[in-house]
């Protein structure tokens, strides 16, 4: 098998320790989280390099609103900065833009920046981009449910195609790699139904500190592993 057939088509960042990088360097903690955005934007500069046709990166959870309102303000105005400033790079490097997670509880001005960036970058299909913003696995499932419900699907002959088909990675390839920085070796039900074969790899690295570097790294680690898919 060729080096490139090795690559991983998909890889899923949980980027966990912005707020732990910033108190560890005696910084406000809305400065972790800015940190945490340029780095997502070097990675996913890296990744296309490499051949990793998606990059999904989970930036805010359903469990994150429980956070204080001022860091949550801060966040969702990151959020907005990041798209004003990633668009036109997506665009000019045809990167679909997709967000997967609930829509009703993000602030409109946000919402409005994901739809039009959404839009803009959606008939390209080399790369993908995929950010999970007021996203949760069990979230997902749930909501996956209510879909069929309301479109009286048949539940007593529901298969493992159908319901992936009501997930809000309908039409996405299962991540192959999934890393998490920051030394915790928990999934948080991130991509709770997409990772069943998922490779994991976990990262003593707090996020603004994982560089270009170590995702290569991990890809590396992960070509030497032998995937069964249960075999």
């Amino acid at each position: 098998m060729s080096d490139q057939k090795k690559i991983p088509y998909h890889v899923a960042i949980i980027p966990d320790g912005n707020r732990r990088w910033a108190k560890a360097h005696f910084l406000p903690i809305v400065e972790g989280h800015r940190r945490g955005f340029e780095r997502a934007k070097e990675l996913s500069r890296t990744a296309r390099k490499m051949g990793i046709k998606i990059l999904t990166i989970w930036a805010f959870s359903t469990e994150n609103w429980n956070r204080n309102k001022e860091e949550i303000g801060n966040l969702m105005q990151i959020y907005e900065a990041w798209i004003d400033e990633y668009l036109q790079e997506a665009i000019d490097d045809e990167v679909k833009i997709v967000h997967i997670g609930r829509k009703d509880r993000i602030p409109k001005s946000l919402l409005s920046k994901i739809n039009i960036a959404e839009l803009k970058t959606k008939e390209f299909t080399e790369n993908t981009l995929i950010f999970a913003l007021d996203y949760g696995g069990r979230d997902e499932v749930l909501r996956a449910i209510q879909k069929m419900q309301l479109a009286k699907v048949d539940f007593s002959n529901i298969t493992n195609e159908v319901f992936s088909t009501y997930l809000d990675t309908a039409s996405i390839k299962d991540p192959d790699l999934i890393i998490r920085t920051s030394g915790e070796e928990r999934t948080s039900g991130f991509l709770l139904w997409q990772s069943e074969y998922a490779e994991y790899i976990f990262v003593n690295k707090y996020f603004p500190d994982f560089s270009s570097k170590d995702l290569e790294d991990c890809v590396n680690i992960y070509k030497e592993r032998k995937r069964r898919f249960g075999a």
